[in-house]
């Protein structure tokens, strides 16, 4: 069965209570027990809920895990992740990372005797140079935020079954349409699915996969414990945005490519951050673990000036934080998403002022090049 197929028919598609066509929003905090003994299937929404069961399974199948979990936002999720680890515990972390998880891992984390170490996730050596007795994971986000940068999954699986370490990556930007780190080797995969998942910038939500009984088992007490969970309605707006990420995600990299081939000859860009053009590094791996390059893509302009007069002057899209809706964000780093980075490691990485991220939305991209050339020469 092919991906399009799979969305709409997973199994977990139609309601096995009433044959409904759309699983139903339970909006049930808790469940009658008919026989004290032999308690039914769901007692406590927080333990388990049908909508958001079947939330669970369908990102499940979608990803090739064996488990699922749905949390209430993307933060949610990571922090639920690095929670399943110890005091003492040691994790390298990709440095070009979404920043609200650099953030929690050097600041709240850090609180825990949780030891993180910020490496350069495309350089293989940076990473193995890191591990060290106390390690016990390598997490990972690739195509990286905001910087697009790419790593090798299979090498670096590899280099985590040598020195037995989990392996986490943030499948944000690709969804699991166009990329299933777990098929690669990948054991834990993370989602903010408020993005591509959800697609209409109107839910909070996080997911995990995993593909492992016993981590499906951590997971599944710390979701349990912390209460972390995503509610009915939100559960079944991700099922309904699920539906037809495909057909969102073909149109929106489509308008991608072809925004990042017109930046790359704009005049007032310095450079164009986007794994579909032949010059990004990376490409040639990122083609070979991904069926596409995605609609999220970067560029820095000519000066930090033209990138602010752009953010201010653009109309055709939302001056925003978050990305994968069906309208193009245009989002600017090092007040958005990066904003709890400090300055120092922003400017070491690359997260200059002049950067600015676009998540292309379902406009006709011919109106938003349009929108793209006056406000980047207003």
């Amino acid at each position: 069965m092919k991906f399009g197929t799979k969305l709409i028919h997973n199994g977990n598609e139609i309601d096995k209570y009433t044959g409904a066509l759309s699983i139903p929003i339970y909006q049930a905090s808790t469940y009658h027990q008919k026989d004290l003994d032999n308690p039914g299937e769901y007692e406590y929404s927080r333990v388990g809920n049908p909508t958001r069961n079947a939330l669970e399974y369908s990102i499940a199948i979608l990803e090739n895990g064996k488990k699922g979990f749905a949390f209430s936002s993307g933060m949610a999720a990571t922090s639920s992740v690095l929670s399943i680890f110890s005091a003492g515990d040691h994790i390298v972390l990709c440095e070009d990372v979404y920043g609200g998880t650099y953030r929690i891992s050097t600041t709240f984390f850090k609180r825990f005797k949780l030891e993180v170490t910020l490496v350069d996730a495309a350089d293989l050596d940076a990473i193995k140079n890191s591990i060290k007795d106390n390690t016990k994971a390598i997490f990972l986000e690739t195509p990286s935020n905001p910087l697009l940068k790419i790593t090798d999954l299979r090498a670096v699986v590899s280099i985590a079954k040598e020195h037995n370490l989990l392996t986490i990556i943030d499948n944000t930007f690709m969804s699991p349409y166009l990329q299933r780190p777990i098929d690669l080797g990948i054991d834990i995969v993370v989602h903010s699915a408020t993005k591509f998942i959800g697609g209409h910038s109107d839910v909070l939500a996080g997911l995990v996969v995993v593909n492992d009984e016993e981590l499906a088992q951590k997971i599944y007490s710390v979701q349990l414990s912390f209460g972390a969970v995503l509610g009915p309605l939100d559960s079944w707006l991700l099922l309904r945005g699920l539906k037809t990420l495909k057909v969102r995600m073909d149109y929106q990299q489509k308008g991608a490519e072809a925004l990042a081939k017109w930046l790359a000859g704009n005049k007032n860009v310095e450079k164009v951050y986007y794994p579909g053009l032949p010059d990004h590094p990376g490409s040639n791996i990122h083609l070979s673990q991904a069926d596409g390059s995605g609609a999220v893509l970067s560029f820095k302009a000519k000066s930090v000036e033209t990138a602010r007069k752009f953010m201010s002057g653009i109309k055709t899209a939302a001056v925003a934080v978050s990305l994968g809706g069906v309208e193009t964000i245009v989002s600017y780093p090092v007040k958005m998403s990066h904003v709890s980075m400090p300055k120092e490691e922003r400017d070491r990485l690359g997260i200059s002022d002049s950067l600015i991220r676009v998540s292309v939305g379902l406009e006709d991209v011919e109106d938003l090049i349009e929108d793209f050339e006056r406000a980047l020469g207003s």
